[in-house]
């Protein structure tokens, strides 16, 4: 694909500066049977620094599929993601996987900690895997995780935290590497109102502290409504809300 984000940009632009991330004319179709399932249609979404864009819709409607595209696990069936600019669907397997793992944050509904350790490793080892040093990894741990109000639970293991501690310790996980995108996949889906709250909160001051493009999906629409911009699926084209 040769297309440039000059070429095809965004409708709507933030200062003049190029989005983070860029969904450019993005399809995705599943065979079921004889059938054809048209699950994305020409999206186009971008998500600039330090923005926060809810992605609202009903089960089945594409959310999670978007987000694995945006996030480059999934090839889209047409269009591109850019990310700083730069197409996407060029790029090598490895070179996809390392910008996933240098570029892009994953919090899913499910926090998906590691057992065996503790809340301190968790947030670690990510980042002794991208090659930092263990001093400098458990630095930027505590730091992350007291920011997060989670500085006497560094040697507990995920059984020994609550559910909102849990998913804390997860989106700091996600932010260890300093990624410029945060996807975020029901992140409060399992927790009560009170919890999914004080979850909220620190995520949407993580965001703005460090300036992540944000998408999360959820179906709290109390929540949505405090986030920068508001999306939705409809037929698998993105709609803006009000």
């Amino acid at each position: 694909m040769s297309e440039t984000l000059d070429a095809a940009a965004p409708v709507k632009q933030q200062d003049d500066e190029t989005p983070v991330i860029f969904l450019h004319g993005i399809e995705r179709h599943y065979r079921q049977g004889d059938a054809t399932l048209d699950i994305l249609n020409d999206i186009e979404l971008a998500v600039w620094a330090g923005e926060s864009v809810a992605l609202v819709a009903p089960s089945g409607a594409g959310k999670s599929t978007l987000l694995h595209i945006a996030g480059l696990l999934e090839h889209p069936d047409r269009g591109d993601v850019f990310i700083d600019g730069r197409p996407t669907a060029v790029l090598s397997d490895a070179e996809r996987t390392r910008i996933r793992r240098n570029e892009i944050g994953f919090v899913y509904q499910s926090h998906h900690l590691l057992p065996e350790f503790s809340a301190l490793e968790n947030v670690m080892l990510p980042q002794m895997i991208r090659g930092l040093g263990r001093v400098e990894a458990k630095k930027r741990a505590v730091e992350l995780l007291e920011y997060l109000g989670l500085g006497q639970r560094l040697p507990h293991r995920p059984a020994e935290l609550s559910g909102g501690e849990q998913q804390r310790v997860a989106i700091a996980r996600a932010v260890a590497n300093a990624p410029r995108i945060l996807l975020a996949d029901e992140p409060t889906g399992n927790l009560d109102v009170h919890t999914a709250e004080h979850v909220f909160k620190a995520l949407t001051q993580l965001v703005r502290a460090t300036r992540l493009a944000t998408i999360v999906a959820t179906h709290n629409m109390d929540l949505a409504a405090r986030m920068d911009r508001r999306v939705s699926l409809r037929e698998g084209r993105i709609i803006e809300m009000g």
